[in-house]
């Protein structure tokens, strides 16, 4: 889990900032403060992964707190000000949002702390085959995905996050759409928010699948479809 620390100065910011998080599985808020004084307590007690900070609040500014600690965690700046923008890139924050903050601009900012936390897996390809792949739109652009480079793929909510060797991708549709696109034998709809790469299961049990050290939910309604094609594998 990405333990998080939210600091504003402004409930309606912190509450919508917990909204987000509480979509998405692999988030965790460990505290949330109305200061920059109060979330440089929690810093010395905590182990803090993600902070979403506030720029413009009393006493200290965000930047200000930015700066004065030693060893900060990776930083999602959050203000209404977008003249801030160029000291928060100096400062090598992971991404500069603008309030109000829509969930799927809030999703690329996640996304793009995966980023530079984990170093790209380059996978080899095997150049004598081609391939099965699709095209997903993300910001008008079609990106190619092949299907031996998905790892899993899940849902949230209006959106759909694709797990590959390589990245992480969120694309605005619906699962089940996605779904009709793989094929059959190489994908398992383990859970009504899940969709697993059959190959790139490493253990099972009748609760859950493993890729690595990643597990994923086997539901109720699908577990002895699952739980019959594993065995026979």
């Amino acid at each position: 889990m990405v333990r998080c620390l939210l600091v504003d100065d402004e409930s309606p910011a912190i509450d919508l900032l917990k909204n987000h998080i509480t979509m998405l599985n692999d988030l965790e808020v460990i505290a949330s403060c109305y200061s920059a004084v109060e979330a440089f307590e929690v810093i010395k007690k905590e182990k803090i992964d993600l902070l979403f900070l506030d720029i413009e609040m009393p006493v200290l500014k965000g930047l200000d707190f930015l700066r004065s600690l030693q060893n900060p965690p990776k930083v999602i700046i959050t203000t209404a000000y977008r003249e801030y923008a160029l000291d928060g890139y100096d400062l090598d924050i992971i991404d500069y949002l603008l309030k109000p903050i829509s969930f799927d601009r809030f999703v690329k900012s996640v996304d793009r702390y995966y980023e530079r936390i984990q170093p790209t897996d380059i996978s080899s390809i095997d150049t004598e085959s081609s391939p099965s792949f699709f095209y997903v739109n993300i910001n008008k652009k079609h990106i190619k995905i092949e299907f031996n480079d998905i790892l899993y793929i899940e849902s949230l909510k209006d959106y759909v996050r694709i797990h590959t060797v390589k990245e992480r991708l969120v694309v605005k549709g619906n699962i089940g759409k996605l779904e009709d696109q793989l094929p059959a034998n190489q994908f398992l709809r383990t859970h009504r928010s899940y969709i697993v790469a059959l190959h790139k299961i490493t253990a099972y049990t009748q609760k859950d699948v493993e890729i690595g050290d990643i597990e994923i939910p086997i539901g109720s309604s699908h577990s002895a479809k699952i739980l019959s094609i594993l065995s026979h594998t």
